[in-house]
């Protein structure tokens, strides 16, 4: 089974020299100064837009030869919690195995972790970040789950299955979690309202992310993949998180008065 782009040529370019050449300028300087990463937050924007932010964290981690990565639902097609689970999945230049085994494994851990493509055959969230895994791991494997729902019983199921599946692997994985955060506000606005799900995020702390978004309105559109992904990681060790880059969409349109903010973590 094979998911194609389809997001090439908008989101980043489709021709494969010229997304090689731009992805290396983005992780310009890679030297792993977190090895010991359990996950990585990153946003999934055009890369001319959040391109920076997430090549300054993806050169910044050990990235490992099997990754999980954990993304919003866009679409609104498929179950709450989508699984790809065989074949590879391309991009421009090339293509990346999926992780068939670890995926078994996440499964038989969280049975509402189902397999279907339709989440995924469209969704931008995990595509994105191909290319920069490529780059840095060439021998990388995915599980790519896509999560549709907040409700915070599943969520924290998910984070537990996650954990459990992670330890009884034989080799290191990775978790990359893929967010934006807030959406159309100027930019003094975006700003406020995103530290503070930073200072969540920063502290591990899943519970007050949620309260956080819930009372400032706070349009993260991957905040339900972020919750999952806080409990994983504080339960395989995590002791903190660590802002690498924040930057929003106006510092590049000239537009401040309604941006998308995008930051990049590292959980260790």
């Amino acid at each position: 089974m094979v998911r194609a782009p389809a997001v090439a040529g908008r989101f980043y370019p489709g021709e494969p020299e010229v997304l090689q050449r731009l992805v290396a300028d983005l992780l310009a300087g890679a030297a792993a100064d977190s090895p010991s990463a359990i996950a990585l937050l990153v946003p999934h924007a055009g890369y001319v837009y959040s391109g920076g932010v997430a090549g300054a964290v993806f050169s910044r981690a050990h990235i490992p030869e099997r990754v999980i990565l954990l993304g919003p639902n866009h679409t609104g097609m498929g179950p709450p919690l989508s699984l790809w689970d065989r074949g590879v999945w391309e991009f421009p230049g090339g293509r990346i195995p999926v992780e068939e085994e670890l995926g078994c494994r996440l499964k038989e851990e969280c049975p509402e972790v189902i397999p279907d493509p339709a989440a995924h055959r469209y969704e931008h969230a995990l595509e994105v970040q191909l290319p920069f895994l490529a780059m840095r791991q060439p021998r990388v494997r995915i599980v790519p789950v896509v999560v549709g729902t907040s409700r915070r019983e599943s969520l924290e199921s998910l984070g537990g299955a996650l954990a459990r599946a992670i330890r009884g692997a034989q080799e290191k994985v990775l978790l990359v979690i893929s967010s934006d955060m807030t959406h159309y506000e100027p930019s003094i606005e975006a700003e406020r309202k995103d530290r503070l799900a930073i200072a969540a995020m920063e502290a591990l702390d899943h519970e007050s992310l949620q309260r956080v978004v819930k009372r400032e309105g706070i349009s993260m559109c991957g905040y339900a993949p972020a919750v999952a992904g806080l409990v994983a990681a504080q339960e395989m060790g995590a002791h903190g998180g660590r802002l690498i880059r924040y930057a929003h969409s106006g510092q590049v349109s000239g537009d401040e008065a309604s941006v998308v903010g995008y930051a990049g973590m590292i959980f260790s």
